[in-house]
């Protein structure tokens, strides 16, 4: 139990500090997956202000999305961007870099609920120089226009 909360403790300092300074971040739960030896689910709520947007970055995780409230834009690398709106999801595979990222309005928060499959202790986002990652621009820089 106590290993638990010391887990959402770290997970909370590691993804408010590395998701965009904009958005909160709240880890709900943790849990060892016994079934898959160094494998643990996170679960995380996650709210946009208007306006909010993240950097590129990965999971390096199974992360799967649910949005509550509001809209947001996400993209990965390669893939459509999409808008999802209340009760859509969303899904990132280990390998791959989220782009996109971002409340579609201006005027209301977003908030989504990610439930993250990922190695024991290894951080909930990693970000990704866009210039690596063949990304012409990161999504705080760009306009929304393709």
């Amino acid at each position: 139990m106590k290993s638990s909360r010391c887990m959402l403790m770290l997970a909370s300092l590691i993804a408010s500090t590395l998701i965009a300074q904009d958005a909160q971040v709240t880890p709900l739960m943790s849990k060892d997956l016994a079934d898959f030896p160094g494998k643990e689910g996170l679960m995380i709520t996650v709210v946009y202000p208007p306006g909010a947007s993240d950097p590129i970055h990965r999971h390096n995780a199974h992360a799967f999305v649910y949005l509550l409230e509001g809209s947001v834009v996400m993209q990965v690398k390669g893939g459509k961007e999409i808008t999802l709106t209340p009760g859509q999801t969303f899904y990132e595979g280990p390998n791959d870099i989220h782009t996109v990222g971002r409340n579609a309005s201006s005027t209301k928060p977003a908030k989504f609920i990610v439930f993250l499959v990922k190695d024991k202790g290894a951080p909930v986002l990693v970000p990704v120089n866009p210039t690596a990652a063949g990304v012409s621009a990161s999504p705080k820089l760009d306009s929304g226009r393709k």
